[in-house]
């Protein structure tokens, strides 16, 4: 397989609400896509799930941008491809960076399965036919309306709950959830707002039986993660702390997490994610598919991932409809009853919509055999 074309457009897109976690509130979102074309003509999609700013770690949108265009491309230009998972390494001299590599690594992916005229699910090793999903909720410090939230998803069959916790956001907050919702699978996610000096606040969540808490200490701790764990009877997930197979590895054998969520593009791709899956299926550690408010070409590479046997917990993949008055994907990501069904089509099995993409795109660079044609 040859990449004859690459084409990367800055998208803009207005979520429906704001979404707030311990580290900022943000709505409108922006984001690179990458598109790749092979000798044949096929296309295929991937994006990066970056933010403008770096509060969940150290990429952005420009640092991404800069990455692709002036590395990986020329990369992907310069090199026949076999398979996708020759893409890994190719870029494995490129230090970080993840998400800018997922970006253009799912691309390939999608381009590899359309290619064989099957389902990117099944290019992966996935089996699922339909995949269960949890909802992920922003820190709302107005009750009444987190409570009408949370009622919300519930009636819609979400699978499990995931409420943001910050300090003086936690334990009060989901007593009150636990006693209005007394039988749903609930979680809390603190993205790394604690230390280990909160350890009584923290032990004070184990009360409500909760399936995880997610990330409570420093995104590039293990050590005190480790430390805190047999204080506490939830079982901790980490999040931040995982960026490749390595770091999987070493979580588990010190006893830092009990539960792993996988993120395409933080682990630096499908690749990768897939290393990380295989290890965990192997130690018995139980993985999700964590979500990074993505557009539907991002959710498409969520659903896919999802089906690989070890991803027994509800993931973050909710339906386009949570998050977006209009997706760039035809159809949307749509949820049933708490789930969604792996499409069948090759590929992502989504179509991109031209119009959406034209109207929601504030910038866009071709590249061809090295050349930038702006």
């Amino acid at each position: 397989m040859r990449i004859t074309e690459v084409n990367v457009r800055k998208m803009k897109m207005m979520m429906k609400s704001p979404f707030t976690t311990s580290f900022g509130t943000f709505q409108e979102k922006e984001f690179l896509l990458v598109e790749v074309k092979d000798e044949h003509g096929n296309s295929g999609w991937g994006e990066s799930v970056a933010f403008h700013s770096p509060w969940y770690s150290e990429e952005t949108v420009e640092t991404n941008l800069h990455i692709i265009r002036d590395f990986l491309v020329p990369i992907v230009l310069e090199n026949a491809i076999e398979h996708p998972d020759e893409v890994n390494e190719l870029f494995s001299h490129l230090r970080k960076n993840n998400m800018a590599k997922s970006a253009v690594e799912g691309a390939i992916w999608d381009v590899y399965a359309k290619r064989k005229g099957i389902p990117l699910a099944q290019a992966l090793g996935g089996t699922a036919e339909k995949i269960e999903v949890g909802i992920s909720i922003g820190i709302n410090e107005n009750m009444q309306e987190l409570i009408q939230t949370v009622g919300g998803f519930v009636k819609e069959g979400y699978k499990r709950i995931k409420v943001k916790i910050k300090p003086g956001f936690d334990v009060n907050v989901m007593r009150e959830l636990r006693q209005q919702f007394p039988d749903v699978p609930m979680m809390a996610d603190a993205n790394s707002a604690y230390r280990l000096e909160d350890l009584d606040v923290l032990k004070q969540l184990d009360q409500f039986g909760l399936t995880m808490i997610e990330q409570p200490l420093a995104s590039d701790d293990i050590i005190d993660h480790a430390k805190l764990q047999p204080h506490l009877k939830t079982p901790i997930c980490l999040d931040e702390s995982i960026h490749s197979l390595e770091d999987a590895r070493k979580a588990i054998e010190l006893g830092s997490t009990k539960i792993i969520n996988i993120k395409i593009g933080r682990v630096g791709g499908l690749t990768e994610a897939k290393k990380i899956h295989d290890y965990c299926l192997e130690q018995k550690i139980p993985v999700w598919c964590g979500g990074m408010l993505e557009s539907g070409i991002g959710r498409a590479h969520n659903v896919a991932l999802t089906t690989l046997p070890n991803f027994v917990l509800p993931g973050d993949t909710a339906g386009s409809s949570r998050y977006w008055d209009e997706d760039i994907i035809v159809p949307e990501v749509t949820v049933q009853d708490g789930y969604i069904t792996v499409p069948k089509e090759a590929g992502i099995g989504y179509a991109v919509n031209p119009e959406a993409l034209d109207r929601f795109t504030i910038d866009k660079w071709q590249f061809v055999k090295h050349q930038e044609l702006a």
